[in-house]
C-alpha cells in the first residue's frame, strides 16, 4: 500500500461551504449552460425537462452520495480510492478510467471555453462575428483554448482550500448574479410566454426512449458523476462533515442553474427570433444567442456578461478536472504539487489542439472517424466527446455502483454517510443502499445496451 502522501501538497476544505461551491462548480458548467438548452431544444422542450429533474433526483444523486462517500472514507483519488479500500485491479480500473476522462475531456472541454473566451471580446466591443467562421480559425482558437488552460493551471496551483476553495467562492456567486439577471431580463421581453411554455410545458408525448436516453446522459454529464471529480473532492472532507446536507446543495444548485440556463434561452429566442427553430444543436448558444442580443436593448453588455459567465461555468468545471489527475500524482508518484499542475496542464494544451483543428473541414482531425458498436463518430472533437465525454463516465458510475454495492459491504458506505448525517437512517439509508445495489446498475446496463444497438438502432447519449 502507497505511503501517505505530504498532506500539505494534498490539502484539504477549510470549510463545508467552501467544499459545496468548489463541487457545485465541478457540476455547474458547460453542460447547464451551453449543451442542456440545445438537448431541451432536440428533445421536446418541457418533456426532456421533466424527464432529466426524475433522472437527477433517482440515478445522479444517489451516485453522487456513493462517489463523496468513497472519497471520504479512502482519503484519495479515485484510483487510491479503490485500492486503499481492498479493490483489486479489475475495480482499480474504474479509478485509472476516472482519471484518464478527467484529463481528455479538460483538452477538448478547453477549446469550447476557448469560444467563449473569445465570444466575451466580439460581443462587448459589439463585432458581428459568423460562429461557423471563428471556429474555423485557429490562429482566434488555438491561443483562446490555451489562455483558458492556464487561468486553470494557476488556479489549481495554488491548492485546495488557498486555490480552488478561493475561487469557487468567489465564482460561483458570480455566476449565479449573473444568469438571474439575464434570466430575468430574458422572461420579461415582450413574446417570451411562449418560450416559457415550450420550456416548461411537458408534452408527455413526446417522451420516448430516446428522450428518456439523452436526459439521463444529461444528469451524468451536469451532475459530475462518474468522472472521480466527487471522490478526489470527498478525499478532502473531514469526518465531521454532513455528506447528504452538501451532495443536496451541489445537485440543488446544479439543477437550478440548468433551468435558469433554459430561462435565459427560450423565452427570449421565442420572443426576438419567433421563427426560429429551438433545435438548433450545439450552436444553439453561440449562433443563436448573439442574435438575440443583438435585438435587446443594451445587448453588447447583456451579451458580454452572457459569455463571461459561460467562461466562469467552464472554469469552475475546468478546476476539478485537472484536480482528479493531479491529486493522483501528489498520492500515488509523490510529485509535488506545482510539478504535478504543470505537467498536466501543458500535457492538456498539446492534446486541445487536434480537437481545436477538427472543426475545419476538410483536414486530418475533421475527417478522423470511427465505427463504435455501430455509432459512427466523425471528427476527433466528436470522438473524444463520446468516448471519454459519455460512454466512459456511464461505464464508471455502473463500476463504482457495483463496487461499493457488490464488491464492498454497501453498509459500510452507508455508514460513512451517516457520519456527519445523524438524520441518514431508517428509510433514507435502506433506500439509498438498495437504489445503488439493484436500481442504478440495471438503469445504467439499460443505458449501455441501448448505446450499442441491442434495442434498435445505437443511440449516442
Amino acid at each position: 500500500m502507497a505511503a501517505s502522501p505530504n498532506t500539505e501538497e494534498r490539502g484539504q476544505w477549510g470549510s463545508s461551504l467552501g467544499f459545496i461551491m468548489a463541487a457545485a462548480g465541478s457540476a455547474v458548467g458547460l453542460g447547464n449552460i451551453w449543451r442542456f438548452p440545445y438537448l431541451v431544444g432536440e428533445n421536446g422542450g418541457g418533456a426532456f425537462v421533466f424527464v432529466y429533474i426524475i433522472c437527477v433526483l433517482l440515478i445522479a444523486l444517489p451516485l453522487l452520495f456513493n462517489e463523496i462517500a468513497l472519497g471520504r472514507r479512502s482519503g484519495k483519488n479515485p484510483i487510491g480510492a479503490i485500492r486503499e479500500t481492498g479493490g483489486n485491479k479489475f475495480w482499480q480500473s474504474a479509478g485509472v478510467l476516472c482519471v484518464l476522462v478527467c484529463f481528455f475531456v479538460f483538452s477538448y472541454y478547453s477549446v469550447i471555453a476557448g469560444w467563449t473566451v473569445g465570444y466575451i471580446f466580439t460581443e462587448i466591443i459589439n463585432i458581428p462575428i459568423d460562429f461557423e467562421v471563428f471556429v474555423e480559425t485557429p490562429l482566434y482558437v488555438i491561443p483562446l483554448t490555451f489562455i483558458f488552460i492556464m487561468m486553470t493551471i494557476l488556479i489549481v496551483l495554488g491548492g485546495v482550500s488557498g486555490g480552488i476553495e478561493k475561487a469557487s467562492k468567489f465564482l460561483m456567486p458570480v455566476l449565479f448574479i449573473i444568469i438571474i439577471f439575464i434570466a430575468g431580463r430574458s422572461v420579461t421581453l415582450e413574446g417570451a410566454q411562449a418560450g416559457i411554455e415550450y420550456y416548461l410545458t411537458p408534452d408527455f408525448a413526446k417522451i420516448n426512449p430516446t428522450v428518456i436516453l439523452q436526459a439521463l446522459g444529461q444528469a451524468f454529464f451536469s451532475m459530475s458523476v462518474g468522472w472521480g471529480l466527487m471522490i478526489t473532492f470527498g478525499s478532502y472532507l473531514p469526518k465531521k462533515s454532513n455528506i447528504i446536507q452538501s451532495a443536496g446543495w451541489i445537485a440543488g444548485m446544479d439543477t437550478s442553474v440548468a433551468l435558469l440556463g433554459g430561462l435565459m434561452v427560450f423565452p427570449a429566442l421565442f420572443a426576438l427570433l419567433p421563427g426560429k427553430d429551438p433545435a438548433a444543436g450545439p450552436a444553439l448558444v453561440f449562433d443563436v444567442l448573439p442574435k438575440v442580443f443583438d435585438a435587446m436593448p443594451g445587448g453588447n453588455i447583456i451579451g458580454g456578461l452572457f459569455f463571461i459567465l459561460l467562461m466562469v461555468a467552464a472554469l469552475t468545471s475546468t478546476i476539478s478536472m485537472l484536480e482528479v489527475p493531479v491529486a493522483y500524482l501528489i498520492d500515488d508518484r509523490k510529485w509535488g504539487r506545482k510539478r504535478s499542475t504543470w505537467t498536466v496542464g501543458i500535457a492538456a494544451m498539446a492534446l486541445s489542439v487536434p480537437s481545436a483543428l477538427s472543426q475545419i473541414p476538410g483536414n486530418f482531425f475533421h475527417n478522423f472517424h470511427l465505427n463504435f458498436f455501430g455509432n459512427k463518430l466523425e471528427g476527433f472533437f466528436g470522438i473524444m466527446d463520446f468516448v471519454f465525454g459519455t460512454f466512459a463516465v456511464i461505464v464508471i458510475c455502473l463500476m463504482l455502483s457495483l463496487y461499493t454495492g457488490w464488491g464492498q459491504k454497501i453498509s459500510d458506505y452507508a455508514d460513512e454517510l451517516a457520519s456527519g448525517a445523524p438524520g441518514f437512517k431508517g428509510p433514507f439509508r435502506s433506500g439509498w443502499m438498495f437504489f445503488i445495489k439493484w436500481v442504478c446498475p440495471l438503469v445504467i446496463i439499460l443505458l449501455i445496451l441501448n448505446m450499442v444497438g441491442v434495442f434498435g438502432d445505437p443511440q449516442a447519449a
